[in-house]
C-alpha cells in the first residue's frame, strides 16, 4: 500500500525540486518544461540561485554607447556609397580585363597580349604607375603575362622593354596610383575597403 501512494507523490516531489527554478505544466501525464527565470516569477531566492534577468544581462552592453552603425539616413553615409559605386563602376573594366589576363586560359605563360589588350593594359593601369617610366626604361616593346619571378605560383604582367629585358608591375599599384589621382577625398577609404593589404 505504500508503493501506490509513493508512486503517486513522486510528481509532487519532484516539482517541488525544481520550482523554484523551472514551471512545469502537466498534461496527459507527460511534462511539458516551461524556463522561467525565478526573477520573473516573482519568487525571493537567494542570489546563486536567482539567475539574471534579460535587462540584468545586456545591461552591460546597453550601459555602453551603442554601435555607432552607418545609415542611409546619413548624408555623409550615403554620399560615400555613391562615391564607392562610382569608382567601383570606373575601375570594373579593366580589372576584369586585367584578371581574365592573369588566371584564364586565354594566354599561355610568357605569351604577349594582343594589340587590343596592351592598349587597355598600357591606358588603363601602366600610365598610372608611380613607376612608369622607370618600368618602361629604354622603351616599350610589349605587354607580357608570365609567372613571377619569386613567386612562382602566381602570374604577372611584364613591360618587354626594346633592348629585350623585361620586367614586372603591379596592377593593384596602378589602380592605387589611379584612384588617388581621379578621386583624392575619397581613395584611402576606398583603397581601405576594397585592396588587400599589401598588395603594391
Amino acid at each position: 500500500m505504500a508503493a501506490p501512494l509513493l508512486l503517486r507523490a513522486l510528481p509532487l516531489l519532484r516539482l517541488r525540486l525544481v520550482q523554484r527554478h523551472h514551471h512545469f505544466l502537466f498534461t496527459n501525464g507527460s511534462i511539458t518544461l516551461r524556463l522561467f527565470c525565478s526573477v520573473a516569477t516573482g519568487s525571493s531566492t537567494g542570489a546563486e540561485d536567482n539567475p539574471a534577468s534579460l535587462r540584468q544581462i545586456f545591461s552591460s552592453r546597453t550601459s555602453k554607447d551603442p554601435p555607432n552603425y552607418p545609415r542611409w539616413s546619413d548624408p555623409d553615409f550615403r554620399k560615400w556609397k555613391d562615391k564607392e559605386a562610382e569608382i567601383l563602376k570606373d575601375i570594373e573594366p579593366i580589372i576584369c580585363l586585367t584578371k581574365e589576363i592573369l588566371h584564364s586560359n586565354r594566354y599561355m605563360d610568357g605569351e604577349r597580349l594582343t594589340p587590343q589588350d596592351e592598349k587597355a593594359v598600357l591606358d588603363k593601369l601602366l600610365a598610372h604607375h608611380p613607376h612608369s617610366e622607370d618600368k618602361i626604361g629604354c622603351g616599350l616593346d610589349s605587354i607580357m603575362v608570365d609567372r613571377h619571378p619569386q613567386f612562382r605560383h602566381s602570374r604577372c604582367l611584364f613591360v618587354v622593354r626594346t633592348d629585350g629585358g623585361w620586367i614586372d608591375f603591379s596592377y593593384q599599384k596602378c589602380l592605387r596610383a589611379y584612384i588617388r589621382d581621379k578621386y583624392p577625398s575619397h581613395a584611402e577609404r576606398f583603397i581601405s575597403e576594397h585592396f588587400k593589404r599589401g598588395s603594391g
